[in-house]
């Protein structure tokens, strides 16, 4: 659905919910934006627009004032939901979901849907007793696009750099979730190139996500548990390791004061030694300083650093 048309039909629920008499066809013409001036354009959409607003559930009731002409309008009472009745540890999850999204792209969806809980009745702060502050990115680039191959059921394609890989590869993936693990954001789902379900970490795909295929192609099958499958397949939490770096005399205090050993190497530069457990989030910390920094070992830290300079430069 168009946002011009999403707009339209929303005002015209508004305005049929405001009025407390019926409001003619011409009536409404005037007063919600966005339907045609010709009275048969004007006809066909508005016709359209009950029906389409009538499969959503939306009573639209026809009418009329007296010996007025008849017109349209939304009872308050058929179109309110019932009252809410959530249990306190039931709104004690929905306001920690919703803080989880906060930062997120569905953070409007999640702000909306705690609106018309709070409008209920229903409070949801609880989960500020709780001691619980959640903190979930999603800063992948690739996270909005999965998310809606998703929830379309539509199988997606992109360029994926493996660990270890000297170039990004193509795949072909029927998406069957998309889950966060200690941090990081994976998509599990049917790898077609292998035939067989793999895991992609969200942080490795490089360039767009594109559709492959029409919607609702992609089945999960039955039993399948997505996090249990990110978790057996790579989102398990990774163990700490040692990183030998170069930094610039009188450069990268940052790092300075992270590493667990310094020495000198040479009259411009000292050696340092800092443990880490993200390799790609590790290479993103070190890029940002620069010439200033230079890895030594492990390779695939070397090498994510080496992409995301390049991403950089491009």
């Amino acid at each position: 659905m168009s946002r011009r048309k999403t707009e339209r039909l929303l005002n015209l629920v508004v305005c049929l919910l405001a009025t407390r008499r019926y409001l003619t066809a011409e009536q409404i013409r005037q007063a919600v934006p966005g339907y045609p001036e010709g009275d048969e354009a004007f006809k066909r959409m508005f016709e359209r627009d009950k029906e389409e607003l009538r499969e959503l559930g939306i009573p639209i009731e026809m009418g009329s004032d007296g010996d007025e002409e008849p017109g349209y309008r939304i009872q308050r009472q058929a179109y309110e939901l019932p009252e809410i009745q959530v249990a306190r540890d039931e709104a004690a999850v929905l306001g920690l979901a919703a803080r989880v999204w906060q930062r997120a792209s569905l953070a409007e969806a999640a702000s909306g849907a705690l609106l018309k809980l709070r409008a209920a009745g229903v409070d949801t702060d609880e989960v500020a007793s709780l001691g619980i502050e959640p903190r979930v990115g999603t800063d992948d680039p690739a996270f909005p696009a999965l998310w809606r191959a998703v929830r379309d059921r539509r199988p997606v394609a992109f360029e994926y750099q493996g660990v270890g890989r000297s170039a990004p590869q193509r795949r072909h993936l029927e998406p069957w979730g998309v889950v966060n693990r200690h941090g990081r954001w994976y998509v599990a789902g049917h790898d077609r190139d292998r035939g067989e379900a793999r895991v992609f970490r969200l942080s490795r795909i490089r360039g767009d996500v594109t559709a492959d295929g029409p919607a609702g192609t992609v089945t999960v099958p039955e039993g399948v548990d997505v996090r249990e499958v990110v978790t057996s397949m790579g989102g398990t939490a990774p163990g700490r390791r040692t990183a030998t770096v170069r930094l610039r005399h009188g450069a990268a205090d940052g790092i300075r004061r992270w590493a667990a050993n310094i020495r000198r190497d040479d009259d411009a530069w000292d050696l340092a030694e800092l443990t880490f457990a993200e390799v790609d989030q590790f290479a993103d910390y070190l890029a940002g300083f620069a010439d200033d920094v230079v890895v030594i070992e492990p390779p695939d830290v070397r090498d994510a650093m080496i992409q995301h300079l390049k991403a950089v430069c491009q």
